[in-house]
C-alpha cells in the first residue's frame, strides 16, 4: 500500500464557445495516509469524482502535483499507477462466471493459471463468494454483484483502491450491508482507499477522515465527529447531519441582554458574554443540531408543532417559529401533538455561529439560548409576539 499526496491539484476544462473555462477542482491539497480510508463527499458537481479520476489517471491534471508513494504520477498512464478502481456500475461480463470475472484482469496481465486461481480463491474467501464462483452475473443479487466488482479490484493487490459511488445503485438495506462489508474489508487488508460519495451517511460511517468539497473547493478536512462538532463554515454544518442543522438568521441586538432579532417580533435570547461586542448590530446565523433543541420552561412564544415523524427509536418534530422552520429530535414517546406550542431551548454550549455573509464560523460564540419571542416587541399586526 502507499500514501497518496495532492499538492495544489487543479482541473480546468477549456471554455466552450461563449462561455468561461470551468474550474472543476481548484487547488486541492491533502494527503491520504498509507492504509487510510479517506472519503471525498459533496453535492453533485462539486468535483469529487473528477478528483478521483485524476488520481486514477482517467482525467489529466491541469496543474499541481500528484504522488502515489514516492513517485510523481501526473503523466503516468493509468495501467502503470498500480491502482484499482470500483465504479458505480458493476460492469461485469455477463457471459463469464464469477471466477472468470474475478480473474479476467489478471489474465490480461499475463498471470499464470495457478496465480490467478490462488488470488481468485483468496478474494472469494474474503468476500464470501466461495459458493458463487460458478454463477453468472445474471443469477446474482445486487449486493453479490457489487462484491464481485470489489473482488475484481482486490485480486489486483494494488497500492491504492479508488471507489466511485460504488453503492449508489443498491437499495437502502443492501447499502447498509455493503457499508459493513467495505469497512470490514478495509480493516482486514489495511488498504489505502479513497472513496467518493454524495451520501453523508456513507461518509460519516466509513471515513477515517473526510474531505468536504463544494464547487471544486475543499471546504474542510477532518475526522467525521470533528466535522460534525466543529464545522468550519455553514455549508459543512448543514451538509453533514441528518436531519440537517437548524439555522436561525437575524441581527445581534442588545435589548434585555443580548438577543438574536429574527424579525416579526421574534427574538432569541443569547445570554451575556455569548457574543463578542464586535458582533452587536451585525447579521449572524446560528446553527443548532436537532438533538440540541431541548425542552425549556413555558413562557413567551414557542415554536408550533407542524408535523411529528415517529421513527421508532426516536421522534422528529417539525416546528414553525415565525417564518423559521425547525426540526427537533426527541425521545420516542415525548412528542407533543400537532398544533401545540413546544417551548424549546438551545442546549448550553451546543450551538454554532456563522457570519451571515461569508458563512464562515465565528470564533468565541456559543452558550444557552431560549427560543421564544420577547414580550416587549410588538408584532406587525399589533399583538405581543408572533408564533
Amino acid at each position: 500500500m502507499a500514501q497518496v499526496s495532492l499538492e495544489q491539484v487543479r482541473k480546468v476544462y477549456p471554455a466552450a464557445k461563449g462561455t468561461q473555462p470551468h474550474v472543476a477542482v481548484a487547488g486541492a491539497t491533502f494527503d491520504v495516509a498509507d492504509g487510510e480510508l479517506l472519503v471525498l463527499v459533496g453535492p453533485s458537481g462539486c468535483g469529487k469524482s473528477t478528483l478521483l479520476r485524476m488520481i486514477a489517471g482517467l482525467e489529466s491534471i491541469t496543474s499541481g502535483t500528484l504522488r502515489i508513494g514516492d513517485r510523481v504520477v501526473n503523466d503516468v498512464a493509468p495501467k502503470d499507477r498500480d491502482i484499482a478502481m470500483v465504479f458505480q456500475n458493476y460492469a461485469l461480463y455477463p457471459h463469464m462466471d464469477v471466477a472468470g470475472n474475478l480473474g479476467f484482469g489478471l489474465k490480461l496481465r499475463g498471470a499464470s493459471k495457478d496465480e490467478i486461481a490462488r488470488r481468485v480463491g483468496e478474494a472469494a474467501k474474503t468476500l464470501e463468494l466461495d459458493a458463487l464462483l460458478a454463477r453468472k452475473p445474471g443469477a446474482l443479487s445486487g449486493g453479490q454483484r457489487q462484491r464481485v466488482a470489489l473482488g475484481r479490484a482486490l485480486v489486483r493487490d494494488p497500492q491504492v483502491f479508488l471507489l466511485d459511488e460504488p453503492l449508489s445503485n443498491l437499495d437502502a438495506k443492501l447499502r447498509t450491508g455493503m457499508r459493513v462489508e467495505i469497512a470490514r474489508l478495509h480493516r482486514q487488508l489495511g488498504a489505502t482507499m479513497v472513496y467518493v460519495t454524495h451520501d453523508q451517511v456513507e461518509a460519516m460511517t466509513l471515513g477515517q477522515r473526510i474531505v468536504v468539497l463544494k464547487d471544486g473547493h475543499v471546504q474542510q478536512i477532518d475526522t467525521p465527529m470533528a466535522l460534525y462538532e466543529r464545522p468550519a463554515n455553514l455549508f459543512v454544518a448543514t451538509f453533514l447531519g441528518s436531519p440537517a442543522m437548524n439555522v436561525l438568521r437575524g441581527r445581534v441586538v442588545r435589548a434585555d441582554g443580548l438577543s438574536l432579532d429574527m424579525g416579526e417580533g421574534v427574538r432569541v435570547p443569547l445570554g451575556e458574554g455569548a457574543v463578542p461586542e464586535a458582533w452587536i448590530d451585525r447579521d449572524i446565523a446560528i446553527g443548532v443540531r436537532p438533538e440540541h433543541l431541548v425542552p425549556a420552561p413555558a413562557g413567551g412564544v414557542s415554536p408550533v408543532v407542524e408535523m411529528v415523524e415517529a421513527l421508532g427509536n426516536e421522534t422528529l418534530v417539525n416546528l414553525r417559529l415565525g417564518a423559521q422552520a425547525l426540526v427537533a429530535r426527541v425521545a420516542p414517546h415525548a412528542a407533543p401533538s400537532v398544533g401545540s406550542a413546544m417551548p424549546l431551548a438551545l442546549a448550553a454550549g451546543q450551538w454554532h455561529a456563522f457570519d451571515a455573509g461569508s458563512g464562515g464560523a465565528v470564533a468565541g460564540l456559543g452558550g444557552f439560548a431560549a427560543i421564544g419571542a420577547s414580550p416587549p416587541l410588538p408584532s406587525p399586526r399589533g399583538g405581543e409576539g408572533n408564533s
